[in-house]
């Protein structure tokens, strides 16, 4: 039989184990909440959506598209249709009317520009290519997107400031198209978006409003980022000192996609150089010599070094190198226009074209536009 002794020693030392036990536990616990109230507070947020890669961008139908429009984008989406799975190209229409545009030409220009693109190398197969206006779903994100902006915000984008200093009373069209544009491109959950570099503030805008709508209602859109191209800037063949655009008033500034021949070889023969006959690349000192060896690296893909010392070699003055920049250029652009031209003829292919592709576009805007309405509380 035990002595009442050993019994004191034995409930002794169970009542230690029982507390170091239980003291162990509490502390193991408190450092278990402490490190998952560290984590909570070190982890923030998260301000995008995860969406998988998709291509976005957008072309206005005002006019034939011009050799810059073609080196500085068309062509880069053509290479983008064999690196992403998912590339939406839009004829931006309701962009195109925040000035006066006479409808019969806009309607005639909406299937000339597809025509274009298509001419160029859109593959309607691995491309959707479609009309914004007939996607309305476009105007309705615009719209809460719109109601997420503020006034500063816009008005402090370059492109505002440029564009309503030409008009005696800029529209508000002008004024909220960036909302627009950054409808255009969430609508369809864009990951990467080819613009020109004056179009990076927008795209700084389109995430700041994802951010904006994520935050506040509901985690829809992802990171979008800009993608620019490393070529060259195409200037104006009148005007070096800007760039080659479709609204100048002189048609000999620009090379159109339809040009012939003969008509692209008298708008670089009566392309602006300077009073020097030698083929230099200075394009601080001789922006009209150094634009049409621009358009040589474009076409051509020379650096400007060889193509000068060519010229050198070949003892070429600024008009034997105008003729030579022509036939460059009129090598890539002829299968081009003449494509073009058996396309505006074929107007029933072009319909077909843009209504799949309207078909396809409205699938995936709808899904984004029920995501929004959820968020918003609308339904």
């Amino acid at each position: 039989m035990a002595s009442p002794m050993r019994n004191r020693a034995v409930l002794t030392s169970r009542t230690c184990t029982r507390g170091l036990l239980s003291f162990l536990r509490r502390s193991g616990t408190n450092q278990e909440s402490g490190e998952k109230e560290k984590t909570k507070a070190t982890t923030k947020p998260k301000q995008f959506a995860d969406c998988p890669p998709r291509v976005f961008s957008g072309i206005q139908p005002t006019g034939i598209p011009h050799i810059g429009n073609y080196v500085g984008a068309i062509r880069n989406w053509v290479d983008l249709q064999h690196k992403f799975d998912s590339i939406l190209l839009c004829v931006v229409d309701l962009h195109s009317i925040t000035v006066p545009q006479d409808p019969k030409e806009l309607r005639q220009s909406i299937f000339d520009m597809a025509a274009c693109l298509i001419a160029c190398g859109i593959d309607p197969e691995k491309s959707i290519l479609f009309q914004q206006s007939t996607v309305l779903q476009h105007a309705e994100l615009a719209w809460v997107l719109g109601c997420q902006c503020t006034l500063p915000r816009l008005e402090h984008l370059p492109q505002w400031k440029e564009k309503s200093q030409k008009c005696k009373e800029p529209g508000l069209g002008l004024f909220t198209y960036p909302v627009l544009q950054a409808a255009d491109i969430l609508l369809y959950k864009a990951t990467d978006v080819p613009v020109g570099e004056d179009q990076i503030h927008h795209i700084e805008l389109t995430r700041h409003l994802a951010r904006s709508f994520n935050r506040k209602y509901s985690l829809v859109f992802p990171h979008c980022k800009a993608t620019i191209g490393d070529v060259a800037k195409i200037r104006s063949l009148r005007n070096p000192e800007a760039k080659m655009s479709k609204s100048e008033a002189d048609p000999l500034s620009r090379i159109e996609l339809n040009d012939t021949p003969d008509k692209i070889a008298e708008k670089i023969k009566k392309a602006i150089t300077d009073c020097s006959s030698e083929v230099t690349y200075e394009p601080e000192n001789r922006p009209g010599v150094a634009n049409l060896i621009d358009i040589h690296m474009a076409f051509s893909g020379e650096f400007a070094e060889t193509i000068c010392e060519d010229a050198y070699l070949k003892a070429m003055d600024t008009g034997m190198f105008k003729t030579r920049v022509t036939e460059v250029v009129v090598e890539t652009l002829k299968p081009i226009s003449d494509t073009i031209l058996r396309l505006q003829q074929d107007k029933g292919y072009l319909e077909k074209v843009l209504k799949n592709g309207q078909q396809q576009a409205e699938v995936i805007a709808e899904q984004t536009m029920r995501e929004v309405r959820e968020g918003l509380g609308l339904r």
